[in-house]
């Protein structure tokens, strides 16, 4: 039996050199700096820092390096050096990823379903009311140890596989004390002048609601009467309205700072030579507010080559504040250095508040007819995820060295969606000078939808648990390891809606109506004196399919086999099978009976089915820095929770009716992978890769017109679809310029070029779904794709190791947001420049300055069809400043 092989070991890289191309912290520099004037301090020192968290970028590029399977790793270092504050806006650097939507990635241009992500190798639950992907803005930077992004399917990942895998890894346990404290203050360029805003809960800088904006008791227990208020008579709406809260009036006030805190304890002991145990933990807060200005455009019409808007709001102030907290524990225990066991736990909470003040018009409100509108919206949500897990690690060198791992992770989620609102007023211009004067020429709409509430409540639960096991053997030239394990995931999830609207036709005199303020107009005053009609005023508009409860559940068994020969040549490749079932059954809130459409069997309601997934990747060592690797493996993409039930519902998030689709297929997804990667001197290195997929049956959303109102979208299938491109990564340190601050200063970055297309049938839609398609285009690329992503960085670092800097820039190509009906063309979101500065300063080993600007370039976000502005947001140059003390 042969000594097992030594596969590229690094090359000795000097501490300058690694700090500025590896995109570790300046600190490292001022410790090998110290090194030449004091000896004994450096090797104290040195061994502290070589003992960082897996995190750190020699351990990131080593790890990349001998993955069997074409992944990007993101260190904890690299997200500190680029100032992203969460783990959607940092995965965004990683070669071929854009972010959607400040929370959903797109690997590859492909949309956030065709991607899987796991907690440390783990399911978890999501908040996301209509879908079953994790919202990745939840993760905050400070509890990441790593992000890996694996490209290429293997075996022990999940079938489910379109763009890639995302594993999230937290921090775990260090092995020597560690406790700092950092916080910071900052603001944005928008937040200078005073903002619209309510007053709000008393327990609001928690990111909690203290009852102020929920349901009140005699709704709220009615509703779980199944008495809803349908045909109140007009007394027991009016008392009920009475108790309802109706103080959500913008006024203009001053936008406090943003500000942030957290904190980490952690430690590890040894008992005796053989027992080592350790904890840490993180916690954190940050309190944030987003002002910007906005133009929604919401329906179109052609005359000829004339293109105008029939709905539309061009003057929009938004505010939006978000309250973030999170924590982390994670107690560990070493044996001998071959067992280990690791108990995490997570709490993340992330609440959303914003506030809409809208000017705009309708097809019936027209700036022509000398009135415009004016709507108020209020959307508030507490995003909260907890998990549990349990894993552990063994090594049996009595057994030839077997290995076996096992993991148990229990994690629910919710979404608390306590109270939002929205309303409307008329704005007319009676003396016709032109000027909506909003205070005197204003009045609540005349009408049964003058205003909304809206209470929403879901709850998801993920149990996985799961166990593996390898063996090394070792024979001649060969070096060989086998896998087999099993993963097993259950998940269930219950929601519910409710609403009711306020019919202002129920006033028998509609003067009682003018003013701006909703709180004046329908005030316990004014509703003690005025005369109504027989209409009552509170109408509950909660749909069926409001409601609904989903179970999955996920039964995967898998092998594996990675084999070494002549230490020139890998083969790695399996199978997984997974025997997938699902069941989502909406509910009509007022019956409580399962709401499906008249002789529709209610098998429809269930998903199942069970494959094979294989899986082979090839990879040649060319020489000891060098290497090309090629793989192809078949994976699947289901449809998410709601999109196989036959209801019709509000997505609450966007306030468009969405209908599923019973007979909607999996896409069936081939795989091909190529990829060309050059370790060399110093931490340089390139990598050229190549990428194909295949998809048979894309899921795609469609949408068909609808006679008012937003279009109703639809999930269906499209016929085939594919995915192609190029990927090219690189690090260089500059030095190769010439000599002086050349030599400290790097460049790294990556580039994706890629094209895709999907075709689609209207027939064979029309068939599937039930309802017209009236699809512009029939071939187009997929949602969500962009044909190039950029992202670079140059980075220097001063020679006493006191300073460092980075330079951040990332792009994407256009991408289709919207695809377009009735001959009108897709929407596409318009490229945005990124660009972002921080600067640290080290003053002492312990402390840690850190100041940052981002989108230095006050590029605004835009969606445009046909050379028209569609929507806009303004997001402003952000700035902050934050202080680090590690004691």
């Amino acid at each position: 039996m042969s000594k097992p092989a030594e596969r590229f070991p690094l090359n000795r890289l000097t501490l300058a050199i690694a700090t500025g191309l590896l995109l570790q912290p300046a600190a490292f520099v001022a410790q090998a700096q110290t090194a030449a004037q004091d000896e004994d301090q450096v090797i104290e020192e040195v061994v502290s820092t070589g003992t960082r968290l897996k995190g750190t970028a020699t351990a990131v590029l080593e790890e990349r390096k001998n993955q069997a399977f074409v992944a990007d790793i993101l260190g904890a270092e690299q997200i500190s050096r680029t100032g992203d504050g969460d783990a959607a806006s940092a995965l965004r650097r990683v070669t071929g990823l854009t972010l959607v939507d400040g929370k959903f990635i797109y690997v590859r241009g492909l949309g956030e379903r065709y991607s899987s992500t796991q907690l440390n190798g783990a399911s978890v639950p999501s908040p996301d009311p209509t879908r079953n992907v994790i919202p990745l803005d939840l993760f905050p930077s400070d509890i990441i140890e790593s992000l890996s992004v694996q490209k290429a399917f293997s075996p022990s990942m999940p079938a489910s596989f379109g763009g890639g895998n995302v594993d999230i890894r937290l921090k775990t346990i260090p092995t020597d004390f560690i406790f700092n404290v950092g916080g910071s203050i900052g603001g944005n360029s928008e937040n200078f002048d005073d903002a619209i805003q309510y007053s709000g809960g008393s327990n609001d800088w928690e990111g909690q609601d203290d009852g102020f904006r929920a349901a009140p008791a005699s709704i709220a227990n009615r509703w779980e009467a199944r008495d809803f208020l349908d045909n109140l008579d007009q007394a027991t709406a009016l008392n009920l309205f009475r108790d309802v809260q109706r103080n959500y009036d913008p006024v203009l006030d001053s936008v406090d700072p943003d500000a942030s805190f957290n904190l980490s304890l952690g430690n590890s002991f040894d008992y005796n030579d053989d027992l080592r145990y350790g904890f840490l933990l993180t916690a954190g807060y940050d309190n944030s507010t987003q002002v910007s200005e906005q133009f929604l455009g919401e329906q179109q019409s052609r005359n000829g080559d004339e293109i105008r808007f029939i709905r539309f709001f061009d003057e929009v102030q938004a505010t939006e504040k978000s309250v973030k907290w999170s924590s982390l524990l994670n107690v560990g225990i070493d044996y001998k250095r071959n067992h280990r066991i690791d108990y995490t736990l997570v709490a993340l909470n992330d609440t959303r508040d914003e506030m809409r003040e809208k000017f705009g018009e309708t097809a019936n409100v027209s700036a022509a007819e000398n009135q415009r509108v004016r709507d108020i919206e209020v959307i508030y949500e507490e995003r909260q995820l907890y998990t549990n897990q349990l894993r552990g690690v063994h090594t049996f060198p009595e057994l030839m060295f077997m290995g076996f791992d096992w993991k148990y992770s229990l994690g629910r989620s919710n979404r608390d969606a306590p109270g939002n609102f929205s309303s409307r007023f008329i704005l007319e211009d009676a003396n016709e000078d032109g000027i909506f004067d909003v205070q005197n020429e204003s009045s609540l709409s005349n009408a049964p939808t003058a205003a909304r509430y809206s209470f929403q409540a879901l709850q998801d639960r993920v149990e996985n648990y799961g166990y593996n096991f390898n063996l090394p053997v070792y024979e001649g030239k060969w070096e060989m390891e086998f896998k087999a394990g099993a993963d097993f995931i259950t998940k269930s999830r219950t929601a519910d809606n409710r609403r009711f609207d306020i019919n202002t036709r129920a006033f028998a005199d509609s003067s009682l109506l003018q003013g701006f303020r909703f709180s004046d107009i329908v005030s316990d005053d004014v509703l003690a004196v005025a005369e109504f009609t027989n209409q009552p005023i509170i109408r509950d508009t909660t749909i069926a399919g409001d409601d609904y409860v989903a179970g999955q559940k996920i039964d995967a068994y898998y092998f594996e086999a990675d084999l070494f020969y002549d230490n020139k040549w890998r083969i790695s490749g399996g199978v997984r099978y997974e025997d997938f079932r699902q069941a989502v059954v909406p509910f009509d809130p007022r019956t409580n009976q399962i709401d499906i459409i008249d002789g529709a069997d209610r098998s429809q309601l269930a998903f199942t089915e069970d494959a094979f997934y294989p899986a082979l990747a090839l990879t040649y060592f060319v020489d000891q820095n060098m290497q090309v690797r090629a793989s192809f493996s078949e994976t699947v993409v289901r449809p998410d929770l709601r999109e196989v039930s036959p209801a019709t519902y509000l997505d609450p998030l966007t306030d468009n009716p969405i209908a599923g689709t019973p007979g909607v297929r999996t896409t069936s997804v081939k795989n091909y992978d190529i990829r060309w990667e050059w370790y060399r001197e110093a931490g340089n290195n390139l990598s050229v890769g190549l990428f194909y997929k295949d998809m048979t049956d894309p899921i795609e959303s469609v949408q068909s017109p609808a006679q008012d109102g937003p279009p109703l979208i639809r999930i269906a299938n499209a016929e085939t679809g594919e995915l192609f491109g190029v990927e090219v990564e690189f690090l260089q340190g500059l030095e190769v310029i010439g000599d002086g601050i050349w030599d400290n200063m790097f460049l790294s970055g990556n580039v994706t070029l890629s094209d895709s297309e999907i075709s689609l049938d209207p027939v064979a839609i029309e068939e599937q779904t039930g309802v017209s398609a009236a699809i512009t285009n029939t071939k187009r690329r997929l949602t969500g794709h962009s044909e190039y992503v950029v992202n670079m960085q140059l980075g220097y670092d001063s020679d006493n190791g006191e300073h460092s800097a980075s330079l951040v820039y990332n792009v994407f190509g256009e991408r289709i947001i919207i695809p377009g009906i009735d001959f009108f063309d897709d929407n596409f979101e318009q490229p945005f420049h990124s660009l972002d500065m921080v600067y640290k300063y080290y003053p002492d080993f312990n402390t840690t300055v850190t100041f940052k600007l981002q989108n230095i370039l006050d590029e605004s976000r835009e969606l445009e069809f046909e050379g028209l502005t569609f929507q806009s947001e303004t997001k402003g140059v952000g700035f902050s400043l934050s202080y680090k003390y590690e004691f």
